[in-house]
């Protein structure tokens, strides 16, 4: 893991589900995908020294049973999407360079919404990867805010992390489903800023 200094020593960037699959023009298109996976990467870019690990998280399905569907109604099952070794399955181009400490590949045969349901290559889960390094705090951005960030932010909140989740650098689905997300975190605990805020 790479090393800062102060209060961020103890601080990860998670990147959630950024990925084409998700973004205009990919199989799950969210209005706005684009341009916020542009944001993300700039902000990940420039702030990449303020933490103590930087970790994305991919939507990677193989065979994921039920949570595809020919006839998806789009709360438990959706239509094909994160193909495992697509083009779109893979992390979106504003990402390219970044210097990553983990990448965890989530969904393989089931569904899974949170990237704390996910490993890396040498089978750890976020959970090991975040504890192994120290962390005790995280900063959750990505795609998208109704679904895939809001399930991991309240996953790290259930660990007992500190956790913030950047709104300008996240997306919902629909305006109504961001409302009920972001009510659903704050509930738990989690906070809701601006990167600029931070």
């Amino acid at each position: 893991m790479s090393q800062s200094t102060g209060a961020a020593g103890t601080r990860a960037l998670i990147l959630v589900d950024v990925q084409p699959t998700f973004c205009e023009g990919g199989a799950l298109p969210t209005e706005g995908a684009h341009a916020v996976s542009e944001r993300v990467g700039r902000y990940a870019t420039q702030h990449r020294g303020d933490y103590a690990a930087v970790v994305t998280t991919q939507d990677w399905h193989i065979d994921p049973g039920d949570h595809f569907s020919e006839t998806p109604d789009f709360v438990d099952t959706w239509p094909p999407h994160g193909v495992a070794g697509t083009p779109e399955a893979e992390l979106h181009p504003a990402l390219a360079g970044l210097p990553l400490d983990a990448s965890v590949k989530k969904g393989m045969y089931a569904a899974a919404y949170s990237g704390f349901e996910g490993t890396d290559a040498d089978g750890r889960t976020l959970a090991q990867i975040l504890e192994a390094a120290g962390i005790t705090a995280v900063d959750v951005v990505g795609l998208v805010e109704s679904h895939c960030v809001k399930e991991t932010a309240l996953d790290a909140r259930k660990l007992g992390l500190a956790t913030r989740v950047f709104t300008d650098l996240t997306v919902p689905v629909s305006p109504e489903q961001g409302v009920a997300a972001r009510e659903q975190m704050a509930a738990a605990g989690v906070e809701l800023t601006e990167s600029g805020q931070a």
